[in-house]
């Protein structure tokens, strides 16, 4: 942690200063934490941690990639999430919004790498190619994996954004001749945070950071090394046309009746049963919508190997978590008929009941007979 001594100026003190309110910091605060996952009783805590701590210094280094993953971030829905990453984490080093080039930029990277060795983060995005002695992707005459080794060795952690750094993405798909590689096989001394999506959404972006800075460590990982926070559950989970999954209802063809009333899209190439992120929570577009709601199915980005798991538009063959041999049109099949299962057991049930219940009147009536004659 750094001194008093040290220029840097604290969160709060940065976010203030660029003319926001107390009212707006809270609120940005409350919202952060709302889309990290943690309890209401840890707003405190991130609004403390934000008051006291030091903006982090940040190098984030571009390699193959599109840049959607910056572009996703500065059109996140609050103004101080884009922020965030644009000044208020002391953002040194980044090719595409730094204002610096050539041996001006690379100086301000080194000196950021020599004063906070061990105490910035290294954001990456984009694959490294190993391909041709890495002669794919060079800068200032330096293969990309020369300068990841050399930007990891001072970092206090990475994150990989995107599917890109996470797992190659499409640099990577058969036959992947750049040799595309994701950061976590090439870096393995230093704990890496992965963030799949092409791109990832600009509030998970935030949250990790603002978590890391709240805590003083690494969110909860997943076995894949993904934040549970944003990918614990798959799409298919929080999907607004998942009843129509479950009731066997499904779009046929892009422009067929059940399109236009909004069925389920697997039949048509929706990964959403098998990929993991929030998408249908946090949604895109200042919350407004996502792929699927927009009518397209999801592709699976935030997923290893998408670009090779067959056609785009084309249904799975088998969805896991229902039998290595169910497929939706079986799901449908069954989920229709414990329905009519369902419906049919209640009509027999209440047709018993009802025959009781009269029973029990007509015995009642006899009885009440049999006293008036007393």
């Amino acid at each position: 942690m750094a001194t008093r001594n040290d220029k840097r100026e604290t969160y709060y003190e940065s976010i203030i200063k660029q003319g926001y309110s107390r009212r707006d910091f809270m609120k940005f605060a409350t919202y952060i934490a709302a889309y990290m996952g943690v309890e209401t009783s840890m707003i405190g805590q991130v609004v403390k941690s934000l008051e006291t701590t030091y903006r982090v210094p940040v190098i984030w280094e571009h390699f193959q990639e599109c840049t959607c993953c910056s572009e996703s971030f500065i059109r996140s829905d609050h103004p101080i999430v884009a922020d965030i990453i644009l000044d208020k984490i002391s953002l040194d080093y980044t090719l595409t919004l730094m204002a610096a080039s050539g041996h001006q930029a690379e100086k301000a990277k080194h000196d950021t790498m020599e004063k906070y060795k061990g105490e910035y983060i290294l954001c990456v995005e984009g694959s490294v190619p190993l391909g041709a002695d890495g002669n794919y992707c060079c800068i200032a005459g330096r293969s990309a994996k020369d300068i990841l080794v050399e930007a990891a060795a001072g970092a206090k952690a990475i994150i990989a954004w995107g599917s890109c750094a996470t797992n190659g993405c499409v640099q990577a798909a058969y036959p992947n001749p750049t040799e595309a590689t994701p950061i976590h096989k090439i870096i393995k001394d230093k704990p890496i945070i992965r963030v799949p999506g092409c791109p990832p959404i600009g509030e998970v972006m935030a949250g990790i950071i603002i978590h890391m800075v709240t805590f003083g460590k690494l969110p909860e990982l997943d076995r894949m090394g993904r934040p549970k926070a944003f990918y614990a559950k798959r799409v298919h989970d929080s999907c607004y046309r998942r009843p129509y999954y479950d009731a066997g209802l499904f779009v046929e063809s892009f422009d067929d009746e059940n399109a236009k009333k909004g069925y389920c899209l697997y039949k048509v190439g929706c990964r959403g049963p098998m990929t993991y992120n929030s998408c249908g929570t946090i949604r895109w577009n200042n919350g407004v919508s996502f792929p699927i709601q927009s009518g397209h199915g999801c592709i699976g980005c935030s997923e290893e190997n998408f670009w090779d798991n067959g056609p785009f538009y084309e249904r799975l063959t088998s969805l896991h978590g229902f039998g290595i041999e169910s497929s939706a049109d079986t799901i449908g099949k069954v989920a229709a008929g414990a329905l009519a299962g369902g419906i049919a057991a209640h009509a027999i049930a209440a047709n018993v009941s009802k025959r009781k219940e009269l029973r029990l009147r007509t015995k009642g009536g006899k009885e009440n007979e049999k006293k008036l004659d007393l």
